[in-house]
């Protein structure tokens, strides 16, 4: 049985739990706590890990109600601060409890898993497995798993662009399940014949020091930790925890970033004394991207996913970008279609760029490739794939600071250059377009009702970005008349 095959059995298990008032993201939850015990097991690693008592074989042979009663005993147990297990199990099992209410639903769960063919000669790695697991959810799950699930067509089209190197620390603040860590990963275990033509100390840090990353969601973080076990990744560098407190100056300085951060209101503003620019900001996306320009080293490169407010905001939006010029070469920006995101319809672009290396290396032209005009809504009925960035990787050439020969296309093309001094002359405004499209042409091919409630969303939510800048700049106007009055 190959993994889509997998993949389609249990998640067919997901219908009967949805009956026991279960949703998506608490049975993918429900599968990971149960996958990582099975694996235990099938790798010989119980000793140490898992108390007796409490391992695969105990919950396979229970029936009836106490298998559940045992299943839950052994949820609290592995999640025990005071039972001294090693991290990661304490970390997949942290607060951890079950949704499942009927005995025989975990009955069902048990038998699906421990009758999987795990070792067979035809089965892809169960890295690959799990991660299909969670792009079903993301699927059925729009509102929320957005958040944390970027589509895997566009995570692996930044890696091949980036081109993540040995030796180089690489960093996701916002890493969700993880996905660009293992794509990174995976990018440089294929140049390198599964690192076995490097030397054992370059192979020892790729293993425990090359990967860092952030998650701030508890629920997100158990699956990011399962799913780097699963690949066979340690997480001794990712962290549970806000990128926008202080606990995010402890990522380390990064040769390269990839990362998808939330979109939207934060709720309240950073907390990190470092981010001077975007301090006043309640939202998400504009700090987020503060924090990749400081986090970068010097010749540092990043590819950043952002709504499409990032490019025309002013106050501190405006200030935002002119640093991010000053300090970086912010080479491409690529506007992504629309409808790719299942959390919300907002429009959103990569940004690509370099940290420079001395007071002169900053943004001399913005090359601005345009992937949304005259391209249809994407959703669940058609999903986004490699092939619709054929043309774009070939655009953007080989180098991956953007530095190849490259060609203008012109105002009938999709890529184009774009000076410093256009750029300034706009008043810094990146939201650049020349390609002529309604938006709503696009959206009117939207059939199913999460995509239009998506689009909805998004139209609502970018409208929400925009009123809270707009309230930030005229709270710190005041506050400047007040100083202004006082002063005479």
């Amino acid at each position: 049985m190959n993994t889509n095959a997998i993949v389609q059995k249990l998640w067919r298990r997901c219908a009967i739990l949805r009956k026991d008032g279960v949703t998506y993201q608490q049975y993918v939850t429900e599968l990971t706590y149960l996958l990582f015990l099975k694996m235990m097991q099938e790798q010989d690693k119980e000793e140490g890990h898992i108390p007796a008592g409490f391992r695969w074989a105990d919950l396979v042979k229970a029936d009836g109600l106490p298998k559940l009663t045992l299943y839950r005993r052994m949820l609290t147990a592995l999640g025990d601060p005071e039972t001294k297990l090693p991290r990661m199990v304490q970390a997949i099992f942290a607060n951890a409890s079950t949704c499942i209410r009927e005995p025989q639903n975990l009955a069902t769960l048990v038998s699906a898993i421990d009758e999987l063919e795990w070792f067979s000669e035809d089965r892809d790695q169960f890295g690959d497995l799990y991660e299909g697991l969670l792009q079903k959810m993301a699927e059925e799950t729009k509102r929320g798993a957005g958040q944390y699930f970027t589509p895997r067509a566009l995570i692996e089209v930044l890696v091949q662009l980036m081109q993540p190197k040995p030796g180089e620390v690489i960093q996701d603040p916002a890493s969700g399940t993880g996905g660009f860590l293992i794509a990174a990963d995976r990018f440089m275990r294929e140049q390198t014949d599964d690192y076995f033509e490097l030397s054992e100390k370059q192979q020892a840090f790729q293993l425990h020091n090359a990967l860092h990353g952030m998650e701030n969601v508890p629920d997100t973080y158990r699956l990011l930790l399962m799913n780097l076990y699963l690949h066979g990744l340690t997480s001794e560098h990712v962290d549970l925890g806000d990128t926008l407190s202080p606990s995010g100056t402890a990522l380390a300085p990064a040769d390269l970033i990839l990362t998808n951060p939330p979109f939207g209101p934060a709720g309240g503003k950073p907390t990190r004394d470092d981010l001077t620019v975007t301090h006043a900001v309640s939202s998400y996306q504009l700090p987020f991207v503060e924090h990749c320009i400081r986090k970068l080293k010097p010749g540092g490169r990043a590819a950043i996913v952002v709504p499409d407010n990032v490019l025309f905001e002013d106050g501190r939006g405006r200030e935002l970008r002119r640093m991010m010029m000053e300090w970086c070469d912010l080479h491409t920006i690529l506007r992504l279609p629309t409808g790719i995101f299942y959390a919300q319809g907002v429009k959103t672009n990569v940004l690509f760029l370099r940290r420079g290396t001395h007071s002169a290396d900053k943004t001399d032209a913005v090359w601005v490739y345009d992937l949304r005009a005259q391209m249809p809504a994407f959703g669940k009925t058609n999903s986004l794939t490699a092939e619709h960035f054929k043309d774009f990787i070939t655009a953007y050439g080989d180098d991956p600071n953007g530095q190849g020969e490259r060609k203008d296309e012109g105002e009938a093309g999709r890529f184009r250059c774009f000076t410093r001094e256009q750029i300034e002359a706009r008043g810094d405004n990146l939201d650049i377009t020349w390609l002529r499209q309604e938006e709503e042409q696009a959206e009117d091919g939207l059939t199913e009702p999460e995509d239009i409630a998506a689009a909805i969303l998004g139209h609502l939510t970018a409208a929400m970005a925009e009123i809270e800048a707009l309230s930030v700049e005229l709270s710190e106007a005041d506050a400047a008349a007040e100083i202004v009055e006082a002063a005479e």
